[in-house]
């Protein structure tokens, strides 16, 4: 369990672009999220203890802002064939398992993960109605081995933020989690 912090893309950045399968098959793209008020992309998958540990809020969250118009959609770009428990099958069973409302896509060529330069699991970006960057970073606090409370309150005091029209505050705490698994070869440069 090895603690690697997210990489904090600048403020500002343009969502790049993805069309990703979800586990049921079916492509999304960044433009079926067009009409929404912002966006909230999470790098997850289903064996990292760091999102196992928020994942129940997680999931809440995600169905209580989705309520209130913001996309939420989740990728995993972990190596399935090294980690098998991240493969598109067990991608599934945990989707119904934790009745995932989101899309769950599955970065087979990790080419999304470099383009958002996501480094760990999870890792949370949210992007206002133009798709520009106004958030990166943890949900909250909490982690496996501390006993902060999950709350998710980082990533939801933004969220409500830009729900009000109000400026998201820059001041902003990376995300601690696993690694994203590379396949060999593939490993990013930041």
């Amino acid at each position: 369990m090895a603690q690697t912090p997210s990489t904090m893309l600048p403020l500002g950045t343009a969502a790049p672009d993805f069309a990703l399968p979800d586990v049921h098959g079916k492509i999304v793209t960044l433009t079926d999220f067009a009409k929404n008020k912002a966006l909230l992309v999470a790098f997850i998958c289903n064996h990292c203890p760091y999102v196992k540990h928020i994942q129940q809020k997680f999931v809440t969250v995600a169905a209580h802002y989705q309520a209130k118009g913001i996309g939420v959609v989740a990728i995993n770009s972990n190596d399935a064939e090294k980690y098998p428990d991240d493969s598109p099958e067990k991608m599934r069973e945990e989707a119904q398992q934790l009745n995932y409302g989101f899309s769950y896509l599955f970065d087979a060529s990790q080419t999304v993960a470099k383009a958002y330069q996501a480094a760990c699991t999870p890792d949370f970006y949210v992007f206002d109605e133009h798709k520009l960057l106004v958030y990166r970073g943890q949900f909250d606090n909490a982690r496996p081995k501390n006993s902060e409370p999950v709350t998710g309150t980082d990533l939801t005091t933004a969220l409500d933020a830009l729900l009000a029209s109000k400026p998201v505050n820059p001041d902003q705490k990376p995300s601690v989690g696993c690694n994203i698994k590379w396949k060999p070869g593939n490993e990013p440069n930041y």
